[in-house]
C-alpha cells in the first residue's frame, strides 16, 4: 500500500512544487531590477492582497474530489464555482478600481505616492486571474480524482516553463516591472486551464455513480464556505503582518525578506499540503498506512529542510539561485530557520484537515482558521506596541499561528463529530474503477 500511496502522491507534490517554483523565479527577477527591495515590497503587498479574494477558490479541487461523483453533481459544483468566483472578484474590483478601494490600501500598508499607484495597477491587472484560476482548480480536482495526477504535474511543469518563459521576454524586452510580473502569473494561469480542460475532455471521465442521497446547491455550499472561510484566513496571515511591519523603520528590507522567506519554505511545506489529496483519496480506507506514510515525507521533508539552512547550500541557493542581496541574506537565512517547524505543525493540521473534508465536517477547519488569523493579528499588534516586531518574531507569529489553528480544528470536531446522513454522497470506493485506464 506505501507504494501504492506513493505512485498516487508524487506527482501531486511535483504539482505543486512547479507552482512554488514559479514564486522563486518571480522573485528572482525582482530582485535583479533597480530598486529591487522596493519592487519586492510593493509585490508582497499586491499579491497578498489578491491572494485574499483567490485564496478561496484554493479547495475547489478537494470540493470537485469529493463532491463531483455523478454527472449531475458535476454541474452542480461546476455552476457553484463559476458564481463564486464571480462573487469573489467584486471585492477585488473595488480594492482595484474605485477611489475608496484605493485608500483603504493606503491606510492597510501604510503607503501612498508610486507605491501606493504600483500596487493599485497590480490589483487591477490581476482581477480576471480569479475567475481563470477557479476553473484551471476545478478541473484539476476532477483529474485528481480521476487519478490522473501525472498529467496534471505534466501541465504545471508547462505552467512553470512558461511562467520563466515571461518573466525573461519581459525583462530582456524592457517592459515595466509591474507588467511583467503580472503577465508571469495571468499568462500561464490560462495556458493551464485550457490545458486542464482539454485533457479532462479527451480523456476517460469517471464512471456515473450516485450515493445514497442526490447533491444540492445546499450540500455543496455547505462543504464549501469552510473550507472557502479557511483558505481566506490562510491569505490574510501575510497582509494582517505586513500591515504591522510596514509601520517599522527599514520596512521594505523586512517585507521583502519575508516575502522571499516564505516563499521559500513553501517548496518544503509543498509536500505537506498535498496529504489532503492522499486522505480523501485512502484515508477512509487505510487510516494507519496512510498516517504512516505522511510520517514519513514529514521527518524526510525537516531533515531536508535542516539541511539547507545549516550547509553552505543556503548561500548557493539564496544568494545565487534567488538573488537574495547581502541586504536581506541575513535576515532571509533566519526566518527559515524558524519556518523548520513549519513541516510538524502543518502535517498534524492537515491530518485534521483530511478528516473533516472526507467526513465533510469542513466547519471546523473554518473555526481553526480564524482562530489562526485572531491569534496572528493579536501577536502581532502586542509585538509591535511592545517594540518587539522585526523579521524573527513576524515569523514566529506566523508559526503561532498554524499551532492555533491546529488546536481549534481539534476542539471543534469534538463538537461536530462524523454522523453519516441520508444525503452523504460519498462513496465506498473514493478511487477510480480499478479496471479502467489510468495515467
Amino acid at each position: 500500500m506505501q507504494r501504492k500511496y506513493w505512485h498516487f502522491y508524487w506527482p501531486l507534490t511535483l504539482m505543486g512544487l512547479a507552482m512554488l517554483l514559479a514564486k522563486q523565479f518571480q522573485n528572482g527577477a525582482l530582485a535583479r531590477y533597480p530598486d529591487a527591495i522596493r519592487e519586492l515590497a510593493v509585490f508582497a503587498m499586491a499579491t497578498s492582497t489578491f491572494f485574499v479574494c483567490n485564496s478561496a477558490m484554493l479547495f475547489v479541487p478537494q470540493m470537485a474530489n469529493v463532491l463531483s461523483r455523478s454527472r449531475r453533481a458535476n454541474q452542480f459544483c461546476f455552476r457553484f464555482t463559476v458564481v463564486s468566483c464571480l462573487v469573489l472578484s467584486i471585492p477585488l474590483g473595488m480594492l482595484g478600481f474605485s477611489p475608496p478601494g484605493h485608500t483603504m490600501l493606503a491606510v492597510i500598508f501604510d503607503i501612498d505616492g508610486s507605491k501606493l499607484a504600483a500596487v493599485v495597477t497590480y490589483l487591477q491587472l490581476l482581477t480576471p486571474l480569479i475567475f481563470i484560476n477557479a476553473l484551471r482548480h476545478y478541473y484539476t480536482g476532477l483529474l485528481v480524482q480521476g487519478h490522473r495526477t501525472a498529467v496534471v504535474t505534466i501541465m504545471n511543469i508547462v505552467y512553470l516553463a512558461s511562467t520563466v518563459a515571461v518573466l525573461v521576454v519581459g525583462f530582456q524586452a524592457g517592459w515595466s516591472v509591474v507588467m511583467t510580473l503580472s503577465t508571469s502569473l495571468s499568462a500561464p494561469a490560462a495556458l493551464h486551464l485550457v490545458l486542464s480542460f482539454l485533457a479532462y475532455q479527451l480523456g476517460d471521465h469517471r464512471p456515473e455513480r450516485l450515493g445514497k442521497g442526490d447533491l444540492s446547491y445546499q450540500d455543496v455550499f455547505a462543504f464549501f464556505w469552510p473550507v472557502a472561510v479557511t483558505s481566506i484566513m490562510f491569505a490574510l496571515s501575510r497582509p494582517v503582518l505586513y500591515s504591522f511591519v510596514s509601520r517599522l523603520p527599514d520596512s521594505d528590507v523586512t517585507i521583502a525578506a519575508l516575502r522571499v522567506g516564505f516563499d521559500f519554505t513553501l517548496i518544503f511545506q509543498n509536500p505537506i499540503n498535498q496529504f489532503r489529496h492522499l486522505f480523501v483519496t485512502f484515508g477512509e480506507s487505510d487510516p494507519r498506512g496512510v498516517c504512516w506514510f505522511m510520517i514519513k515525507i514529514m521527518v524526510a521533508t525537516t531533515v531536508l529542510m535542516l539541511l539547507v539552512v545549516i550547509t553552505p547550500i543556503r548561500t548557493l541557493v539564496l544568494r545565487d539561485l534567488l538573488g537574495v542581496g547581502d541586504e536581506m541574506l541575513t535576515f532571509v537565512r533566519q526566518i527559515v530557520w524558524v519556518m523548520c517547524l513549519i513541516p510538524l505543525v502543518v502535517t498534524l493540521r492537515n491530518y485534521f484537515h483530511g478528516l473533516s473534508l472526507t467526513h465533510r465536517r469542513t466547519r471546523s477547519m473554518a473555526v481553526g482558521g480564524i482562530g489562526r488569523i485572531l491569534a496572528i493579528y493579536v501577536a502581532a499588534w502586542g509585538l509591535y506596541h511592545l517594540g518587539w516586531l522585526n523579521h524573527i518574531s513576524a515569523t514566529m507569529v506566523l508559526v503561532l499561528g498554524f499551532i492555533i489553528e491546529t488546536m481549534g480544528v481539534i476542539t471543534s470536531m469534538r463538537f461536530w463529530p462524523y454522523r453519516p446522513t441520508d444525503r452523504d454522497e460519498r462513496v465506498s470506493d473514493s478511487g477510480p474503477d480499478p479496471n479502467a485506464a489510468q495515467d
